[in-house]
């Protein structure tokens, strides 16, 4: 039996084994670890699909494929009774394979040219590279001046390394979020609409239950739980930004699962999602960010960790951003980025009219796909956020 590559995620596209838990020759147990697999999504351990002897393995420890792609051979009881075994995937005789036709290798300064290849001759890897790299070099080239009175001389693109640069291969985690981000940007049509949020309200329920909170759950109550909350209880009031795009239709999702960005050290972004969060009250909602955020740090989330969100909120504000533009996780239809919150004067309403104070103020970002709705929908749904973290009881929230 052949053991393909899984769908792990909606969105997932290729993996990367990174590892064979079983050498060939070896038993394996049906549901016993077979491959580890990495992903934009998530790096988990994949069962055997069966129960056989592994006979032959396709794909080596770090090579990325499609999804279901041919990854190994398991040979069943029900292959020995019959006889029979798959056939493996078809691969180049060794005389194909190292008997190149004849032709006149070119230096690299000097790829060949276009018409330099005999008919039916055998362009190498290393033509089209050269020829890549002369068509590329950093030369520089001559464009008329925005003023109109003369020349300017315009660089070239550099894709080649120079002296002294340091090479950092893509990991299959960049190269698949790269991809993901692109095909996101030329399929939504991304707006953005910011709102300041005064975070005073919050800030004091923060502070009388920090201690007791940490003793407690065993970690510390920060912005994003609540920014959660009011989230969730936003959507109920406009559903359709708990939603995707189909063929002509608005798909309006009735349960909010929230999926929560989580930084992997500077190393990729994944994205675990809180199933159900609409249910969650704050300290539960807390809870359950905090859980999914130390799975994807351990990297012990599985697939279902990572599937069927709903609608994202990303967290760069820990290092004191401003204004951040995200862009949206498809097929869903909005994200919100929390940015810094920090002390800044704001005006206050008083007796006779409005002073100054310092309260804590920071930033939502939300982008939204306009096909889905309009400005006027988002910012409705933006302010019941902002509404909610502002004059919400949070100690009730809390206990």
């Amino acid at each position: 039996m052949f053991i393909t590559m899984p769908q792990l995620g909606e969105t997932v596209t290729e993996g990367t084994i990174v590892r064979w838990c079983k050498a060939v020759g070896e038993t394996v147990a049906e549901d016993e670890p077979l491959f580890e697999v990495s992903t934009d999504k998530v790096d988990t351990e994949v069962p055997s699909a069966v129960a056989g002897v592994l006979s032959e393995i396709l794909v080596a420890e770090g090579d990325t494929v499609d999804v279901g792609a041919r990854l190994a051979v398991v040979r069943t009881d029900d292959d020995a009774d019959d006889g029979s075994e798959p056939a493996p995937q078809e691969r180049p005789s060794p005389a194909a394979a190292s008997a190149p036709a004849p032709v006149a290798a070119a230096a690299p300064s000097e790829p060949p040219a276009r018409g330099d290849l005999a008919p039916g001759a055998r362009v190498t890897r290393a033509d089209v590279v050269a020829r890549i790299e002369a068509r590329e070099r950093p030369l520089a080239r001559r464009a008329p001046s925005s003023a109109g009175s003369g020349d300017a001389t315009v660089a070239g693109p550099v894709p080649v390394a120079g002296a002294g640069d340091r090479l950092e291969p893509l990991s299959s985690v960049r190269r698949a979020t790269g991809a993901h981000m692109r095909r996101s940007i030329a399929t939504a049509a991304h707006t953005l609409v910011v709102m300041q949020v005064d975070y005073s309200r919050v800030d004091r329920i923060r502070t009388e239950v920090r201690d007791g909170f940490r003793a407690r759950e065993g970690f510390g109550l920060t912005y994003l739980p609540f920014v959660a909350r009011a989230v969730v209880d936003a959507i109920a009031a406009y559903p359709r930004v708990n939603a995707s795009v189909g063929a002509d239709a608005l798909i309006v999702h009735p349960a909010v699962h929230l999926g929560v960005a989580v930084d992997l050290d500077f190393e990729g972004l994944i994205v675990p999602v809180v199933h159900d969060a609409g249910e969650l009250r704050l300290r539960a909602l807390a809870r359950a960010i905090q859980d999914r955020s130390a799975a994807a740090h351990a990297r012990t989330l599985t697939a279902d960790d990572v599937a069927g969100g709903t609608f994202t909120l990303t967290n760069a504000g820990g290092y004191g951003t401003l204004v951040t533009a995200p862009i949206i996780s498809q097929p869903q239809v909005a994200i919100i980025s929390t940015d810094g919150v920090a002390p800044r004067p704001v005006a206050v309403p008083t007796g006779d009219g409005h002073g100054l104070a310092v309260h804590p103020v920071g930033n939502l970002s939300l982008s939204f796909d306009h096909r889905a709705f309009d400005g006027a929908y988002a910012s409705a749904f933006l302010g019941r956020v902002v509404e909610l973290l502002e004059t919400r009881d949070w100690s009730q929230e809390l206990g």
